[in-house]
């Protein structure tokens, strides 16, 4: 294994976005694995391009793609975009935010470097990790929807809606994925769940969350979104 892709999906991150590049740019992979770093701006409204493109500017040795939308698609749209420009043997998702720590990529990659994983979710609810606390009725949200997916997909999983999902590149790739907002979580796990043989690990990561004020985007109709989309993937297998 010789690259990781690291997708990053991006709507109005520009005061904050070059932060969670610092973090994967001071960051070493196991085996002295590369970066690819896709940042997919889905028609951000304030400097995410300017922000992107200066710090492209200032790190010539970092390898990153830029993609925009010229239209806003959603989360799991830019996901689709980053996915299929990925060049890497494995794949991983990342918030521009800075909810999830880039330094801990490498407990994600330990399972498949160690020929045991194809997929690998990082888990805010397992482990000994440092966890912001916030939002009670959010915990007790992912918390139902994670065992609701669980009851369709057969899975026991603790963490669906993780933001931290990690997949052999020709997996992902060979997904046809339908969802373009926040319905990829659902979707995807249902999904890969019915790939014959697939070998799923969860490993215990920590959680750095952020209030709306600091530039939470997911709210309750998304969660709406999630049970629709656990249901819908459950029953019907497309």
């Amino acid at each position: 294994m010789k690259k990781l892709s690291i997708i990053i999906p991006a709507y109005n991150e520009g005061a904050t976005i070059h932060l969670i590049l610092d973090k994967i740019k001071k960051v070493t992979l196991l085996r002295d694995i590369e970066k690819e770093i896709i940042v997919v701006n889905d028609c951000s409204q304030d400097l995410t391009e300017e922000a992107v493109q200066n710090y492209i500017k200032h790190n010539p040795c970092l390898n990153i793609q830029y993609v925009k939308h010229e239209v806003n698609k959603g989360k799991g749209a830019a996901l689709q975009t980053g996915i299929k420009k990925a060049t890497g043997e494995i794949t991983i998702i990342q918030d521009a935010d800075l909810e999830y720590d880039p330094n801990e990529y490498n407990l994600l990659l330990q399972p498949i470097i160690d020929g045991h994983a194809d997929v690998v979710y990082g888990s805010r609810f397992m482990g000994g990790n440092a966890h912001r606390i916030l939002f009670f009725w959010h915990t007790i949200g992912n918390k139902f929807l994670t065992t609701l997916s669980n009851m369709f997909t057969n899975l026991n999983l603790t963490d669906m809606e993780t933001c931290y999902k990690m997949f052999k590149s020709e997996i992902i790739k060979n997904i046809k994925l339908q969802e373009n907002r926040f319905g990829f979580e659902p979707e995807v796990t249902a999904k890969i769940s019915r790939i014959p043989k697939i070998r799923i690990y969860e490993v215990g990561i920590s959680y750095f969350g952020r209030t709306y004020e600091e530039g939470k985007k997911i709210g309750w109709k998304d969660g709406f979104r999630a049970l629709f989309c656990i249901v819908k993937y459950g029953f019907l297998k497309y």
